[in-house]
């Protein structure tokens, strides 16, 4: 490149791409590391190629557009999972435990106590006391049935 003090025009691309690579590091998106690898690779095709500035240009925006398309593709088909998929949906966490009905379910609906909060409910209908299992999640609302218990019923009053 001219204008840059002798320093040849691969080590500028595979340098800017270092840099790019650093930010992503410093400002997590998953998007600056793709500009880096297009960055690096057109560094080393200019050292091995050395075609002009213009070019050089447009192979960067080549490569960077088909990096980023790439990898959005196989994002998309291949989601990235944390070790705990249902960190963010706390309905989804509730499902399976069971709960105290702390405001009669009648006509379907009522008030459960889960962990420490209280959540409106639907189900069968059920008096205060008795124990229910969260089947499934609308919104906000725990979708319970009764539960039995080892003694056979389904208070909680010796709890």
């Amino acid at each position: 490149m001219d204008g840059l003090g002798g320093i040849e025009a691969h080590w500028v691309w595979i340098t800017l791409g270092l840099v790019l690579a650093g930010t992503e590091m410093l400002v997590p998106g998953v998007y600056l590391v793709w500009l880096a690898l297009a960055a690096i690779a057109t560094g080393v095709l200019t050292a091995f190629v050395e075609p002009s500035v213009p070019l050089q240009i447009v192979d960067f925006v080549a490569l960077s557009l088909i990096a980023v398309f790439s990898a959005r593709r196989f994002l998309q088909s291949r989601p990235l999972e944390g070790p705990d998929p249902l960190l963010n949906r706390r309905g989804a966490q509730m499902v399976g435990q069971s709960a105290l009905v702390v405001q009669a379910i009648a006509h379907g609906q009522g008030r459960v106590r889960l962990g420490d909060g209280e959540w409106l409910a639907e189900g069968p209908d059920l008096e205060i006391g008795r124990r229910v299992r969260v089947t499934a999640t609308r919104g906000t609302v725990l979708l319970v049935e009764p539960l039995a218990l080892p003694d056979g019923s389904g208070s909680a009053a010796g709890l």
